[in-house]
C-alpha cells in the first residue's frame, strides 16, 4: 500500500486538522512534493506541528521522510535515471526535483545515523595505524573522496580501486588496522569477500552500507544511511551525497578529538597549498 492509499484509507481516523492536511495532499499531490512544511501548513489552515504528526501518523519520520513516500507513491520515474524524474521534464523540473529530492534523502539520512556509533569510528580511527578505504562502482569515488580527507591527517591511509589490490592489502592487514567499506546495497559480493578476508586477519571493519546486508554482517561496526534509492534501477545519487556527507562527519569528529595542536598540522598543509593557487579578486571564492 503506497503512502496516497494509506491516506485514504486512513483519513476517517485523522483529527479534524490531520483530515485538512490529507485533503489539501489529496487534492494536489504534486503540488505537496514541492512544498515546504511551512507551505503545506498555510494550504492547509494549521500549524507546522499538527504536519508533523500528520507525517508520523503514516508511519513516517517526519516530513521529509513524508515527500519521500510521496514522490514514490505518483511515479516510477525513468527508468536508469532517477525515480522524482520524468521522460518530459524540462530543465527547470529535473532541476529543481534533483535538488530537493536530495536534500529531502539527507534529511532522512541525518535522522537515521546513530551518534553512538559514529562516536565509536571516530574512536577506533584516531586510535588506528592504519586506514584503508574501499568501494566498488559508484562507491569506489566515495572511497577515493575519503583518502582525500584523511591522508591529511598524518596517518597511514590505504586506497585501491583494483580488487586483487584490496584484496593483497587486507592479507596484510592486523589488529591496528580499520578497514572502512562503502556500499550502498551491500550486496556486492567481492565487497562482502574484502570484510572476511579483513576480518579474517585481526582488522575492525567498518562499513557505510545498507543496515542487516550480506555486508553489513561481516563488519564490526555498521553506519547505516536510510536512503530511500533503488541503485538497481536508478543512477546512485542521493546515496552516494549521503555517504560523503558521513565521511565529512567522520573527518570533523576526527580533527575534534586530535585537538588543537592536531589544528596547527592542518593549518600548516593548507598553507603550503597558497602558491598554487591564484590570489581571489574581490569576493570570489
Amino acid at each position: 500500500m503506497n503512502i496516497l492509499e494509506k491516506i485514504t484509507q486512513h483519513k476517517s481516523a485523522f483529527s479534524k486538522s490531520e483530515r485538512k492536511v490529507a485533503e489539501v495532499i489529496l487534492a494536489n499531490p504534486q503540488s505537496a512534493i514541492h512544498s515546504s512544511i511551512a507551505t503545506l501548513a498555510k494550504m492547509s489552515d494549521v500549524s507546522e506541528p499538527t504536519v508533523n504528526r500528520f507525517c508520523r501518523r503514516l508511519d513516517t519520520k517526519g516530513f521529509p521522510d513524508f515527500k519521500l513516500h510521496l514522490a514514490q507513491s505518483l511515479a516510477n520515474g525513468t527508468p536508469y535515471v532517477n525515480r522524482h524524474v520524468d521522460e518530459n521534464d524540462g530543465p527547470d523540473e529535473y532541476t529543481n526535483k534533483i535538488f530537493e529530492s536530495t536534500m529531502a534523502s539527507l534529511e532522512v539520512a541525518r535522522q537515521s545515523v546513530c551518534v553512538n556509533t559514529v562516536n565509536r569510528v571516530v574512536d577506533l580511527l584516531t586510535q588506528a595505524q592504519r586506514i584503508s578505504f574501499f568501494g566498488l562502482g559508484a562507491s569506489a569515488s566515495v572511497a577515493h573522496d575519503a583518502l582525500n580527507k584523511f591522508f591529511r591527517f598524518n596517518v597511514p591511509v590505504v586506497y585501491f580501486e583494483d580488487i586483487l589490490m584490496q584484496r593483497m592489502s587486507c592479507m596484510n592487514c592486523n589488529s591496528g588496522d580499520v578497514v572502512m567499506l562503502f556500499s550502498h546495497t551491500g550486496r556486492t559480493k567481492s565487497l562482502v569477500e574484502i570484510a572476511q578476508i579483513a576480518k579474517a586477519n585481526d582488522a575492525t571493519v567498518v562499513g557505510i552500507t545498507s543496515a542487516d546486508s550480506p555486508l553489513a554482517n561481516e563488519c564490526t561496526y555498521v553506519l547505516s544511511l536510510e536512503v530511500p534509492e533503488d541503485t538497481d534501477m536508478y543512477m546512485p545519487m542521493a546515496s552516494r551525497i549521503a555517504q560523503l556527507t558521513l565521511i565529512d562527519v567522520l573527518a570533523t569528529g576526527f580533527t575534534l578529538r586530535r585537538g588543537n595542536k592536531f589544528r596547527e598540522n592542518l593549518k600548516r598543509v593548507k598553507d603550503t597549498l597558497r602558491g598554487s593557487r591564484y590570489e581571489k579578486r574581490g569576493n570570489e571564492a
